[in-house]
């Protein structure tokens, strides 16, 4: 398959052949840095038993936290599309911004002057030094996509994602489709 060079704000697609890693397995990462000091993503389809009131208290909010990868897994990442609410925010591509002033963020929750869809926390990120994705991509480890879904990125939610990108490639990707996420479950 014919993939994309990295850049900010492309999708990385796990290969089916990163099988047993438990952190990528399966997984869809939107790339939001990629330069000469490395890159920084976070996993968009594995959510979290947990939502940002266990996190954040004083916040009633009931947003489902994800996954964002295995770095700093202690720590609240976000993801969102109104940089005119949430200043500081730095644009990654197509109106998809990443942080920005967190107590501002608090206030809208609690004033309900930020929709759920405009908004996706994660819990740590997805990080490689330099040239470790490069050594990755090399190794085909992961398929790298153009974003063609803009900021509705953030509407895309559940591992059915990994899922509908294998249909989407097609060939010998549709068998992996439905094959067990546990190959000895086969």
């Amino acid at each position: 398959m014919t993939t994309l060079e990295p850049k900010k704000g492309v999708l990385l697609v796990a290969e089916p052949s990163i099988i047993g890693d438990v952190s990528f397995n399966r997984s869809v990462v939107l790339l939001a840095e990629y330069n000469e000091t490395g890159a920084v993503g976070f996993i968009l389809n594995k959510p979290l038993k947990y939502n940002l009131n266990d996190f954040v208290p004083e916040i009633e909010n009931k947003l489902t936290v994800y996954n964002g990868g295995p770095v700093e897994q202690d720590n609240l990442y976000f993801i969102h599309k109104v940089p005119e609410l949430i200043p500081d925010s730095i644009e990654i591509s197509n109106g998809i911004y990443w942080g920005g002033d967190f107590n501002e963020i608090i206030s809208l929750l609690k004033e309900d002057k930020l929709k759920d869809s405009e908004i996706r926390f994660f819990l740590g990120y997805s990080g490689w030094s330099n040239n470790q994705l490069d050594q990755e991509l090399e190794v085909n480890s992961w398929v790298v996509i153009q974003n063609k879904y803009k900021n509705e990125i953030l509407g895309k939610t559940g591992s059915n994602f990994w899922k509908e990108k294998m249909i989407e490639f097609g060939g010998d990707y549709l068998i992996w489709s439905n094959a067990p996420e546990n190959p000895n479950f086969n």
